[in-house]
Order: C-alpha cells, then structure tokens, then sequence
C-alpha cells in the first residue's frame, strides 16, 4: 500500500486493504457523479453539471488497469454522452432494481462481490452496498447510507468525491504516486 501517505486525506488501513482488492469501481450517477441536482427546461430537457476532476480520477483509475462502470435508476442521454467521453466500460441505465444488475453486470465480467467498489448516495443505492467488496458513500450521503458505508468520501457527491474514490484505490494497489509523478 505504498503511496498512501501521499493521499490528501487519512483512510484506516482496513479501508485501504478492501480497495487494494478492487478490480471494477461502480458509482450511481444522481447525487455521486453530480450533486443530485436536476435541471429540466421547458421543453423537458434535461441538464447535470459533472466534475471534471471526478471524470479525470476516472480515466486515472482506467488507465492504472480498474474498470469503471454505473449503475443508475434514470435514463438519460447526457450520461450517455459523459461516460462515453470517459471511456467508461460498463453503463447501465434504467436500474429499477439495482442489486439484480449488480448481480448480472458480475457474472458478465467474472468476479465476485469483493472485487468491487460501488459509490452510493441514497438508500435505493443500500442493497448493492451491502453486496459489494467495499461500499462507498459520498459526504452528503443519506444517514443510512453512510452507516452501511465502508468509507465515507471527504467530499460531498458531485463536488470530488468520485475523484478521491479513484485515488484511494491507486494508492491501496500501489499505482497513485506513479500516476502523480506523470505530472510532475
């Protein structure tokens, strides 16, 4: 778990011990990926605001051999469009039930439970954290949510907290100082 200390944030070594096993991150995309707000016009468009530095994390985290994948409950064609741009491998859209996409998204890329990190905000997000290797919950997350959580982000949902996901996993496997030192 080299590296660690290099993080801008302290994380307890059982915490870096589950990520060090992560193998495919999962996020929701309401309240994780963006601050749960909704932006409709009058036609009924639809508008997020995504964190450029949380979508930076994530072709960090590919880039250092973890897949990257949602699972989201809403549809919609803006995701469509940034996880696209991000290179991410595993979409799903339209989860009414969330734990049985979890389920099958699994036996698809071969792992088990263990090998995943899944980030959640609310409690519709609870039956997928209490399955995964290492539940995730944003800063501004529902009470109950944050309970069943293995960590807790520093920061809240939309505003970072993917990003420090992403680079606690690169620092419990070991790949965070490298990837910094790229920078630099």
């Amino acid at each position: 778990m080299a590296g660690c200390s290099d993080l801008p944030f302290k994380v307890a070594r059982s915490t870096l011990e589950r990520a060090a096993a992560v193998k495919l991150v999962l996020f929701d995309v309401d309240g994780v990926l963006t601050d749960g707000s909704l932006f409709l016009d009058n036609s009924g468009e639809e508008y997020k605001a995504f964190n450029s530095r949380d979508g930076h994390g994530i072709k960090m985290l590919q880039r250092n051999g973890v897949q990257v994948g949602i699972i989201t409950g809403r549809t919609s064609r803006i995701v469509e469009h940034r996880t696209a741009e991000l290179g991410v491998q595993h979409v799903r859209q339209g989860c009414a039930d969330k734990l049985a996409t979890f389920e099958l998204l699994l036996s698809q890329v071969g792992m088990d439970c263990g090998q995943v990190a899944f980030a959640g905000d609310d409690v519709v997000d609870l039956p997928v954290m209490l399955r995964a290797g290492f539940a995730v919950a944003v800063r501004d997350a529902h009470p109950l949510v944050r309970k069943h959580a293995h960590w807790v982000t520093p920061s809240a949902g939309g505003k970072g907290a993917a990003r420090e996901l992403c680079e606690l996993v690169m620092a419990a496997q070991g790949s965070y100082a490298a990837e910094m030192q790229r920078y630099l």
